[in-house]
């Protein structure tokens, strides 16, 4: 069943200092499946941002159709969560509020929202947590945060901007595991911006390679979950899923 839909996708900005019209994205047509999870990877300035930005509804798109559920996209809306790179946090209040912040604007009760929010703490593994203001975790936790704070929200569609960019390698491949662990758990669908190829192949069922505003390729990861770096980072597979990844982006 088709989650998310692309057909036929355009942005076109007005470049003030050129003078000119750039077509920043044009004719990208994809298919995201319910409960799939889908990475994208291509070089700077090819465009994945900008998709990830008109799905969310943060900008309109110039042509083509967006359809979530088959119902076209034309703003913002609870059924697409995103969680940015930065942490997004609200300071003034504890994880737990921050957490419970989606189900309170659609108007769910103080204690059913600090039941969903207590629920997902529980599957980052931050239930100790709950009660701490966010200048008092770490980067890392603070992202597990964010990521589930989209999640109790009950999107339709996870949209995910380079998430683990603004943290150290460890913390960042201990993320990535907790990432798929959660996924395999609660099954949301998912599309995850990344220039880390070996990151968008471990977390990925499929990989979308970009290239100048368009999709230049589309690679099927068959790896068995669940995945551990352990497991995986001499895992002959992997490493060629990797490098044929990372080929067609130098390419691109």
């Amino acid at each position: 069943m088709k989650t998310l839909e692309l057909r036929n996708l355009a942005k076109t900005y007005f470049d003030p200092y050129a003078g000119s019209h750039v077509n920043a994205v044009h004719d990208v047509s994809l298919d995201i499946e319910q409960g799939e999870f889908v990475s994208v990877v291509g070089p700077s300035g090819c465009g994945k941002t900008t998709i990830l930005n008109m799905i969310a509804g943060f900008i309109p798109h110039s042509g083509g159709d967006i359809l979530l559920n088959g119902k076209p996209i034309n703003g913002p809306g609870p059924e697409r969560g995103v969680v940015f790179q930065s942490f997004a946090l609200f300071p003034w209040k504890t994880v737990l509020d921050n957490v419970g912040f989606g189900p309170k604007m659609r108007g769910v009760s103080k204690p059913e929202r600090d039941k969903i929010a207590h629920e997902y703490l529980a599957l980052a593994g931050l239930s100790h947590a709950a009660n701490r203001y966010p200048n008092e975790l770490s980067g890392g936790m603070q992202q597990r945060v964010g990521v589930v704070r989209a999640l109790a929200n009950n999107p339709e569609v996870l949209l995910m901007d380079e998430p683990f960019a603004s943290v150290d390698a460890q913390t960042r491949m201990t993320l990535q595991e907790e990432l798929t662990r959660i996924w395999q758990e609660r099954r949301p669908t998912v599309m995850f911006i990344t220039h880390d190829v070996p990151e968008a192949v471990f977390l990925a069922n499929r990989v979308v390679v970009l290239s100048k505003g368009r999709v230049l390729d589309q690679i099927e990861v068959p790896l068995a979950r669940p995945r551990v770096w352990d497991d995986l980072i001499e895992d002959e597979t992997f490493k060629k899923l990797s490098n044929q990844v990372l080929q067609m982006v130098r390419s691109a």
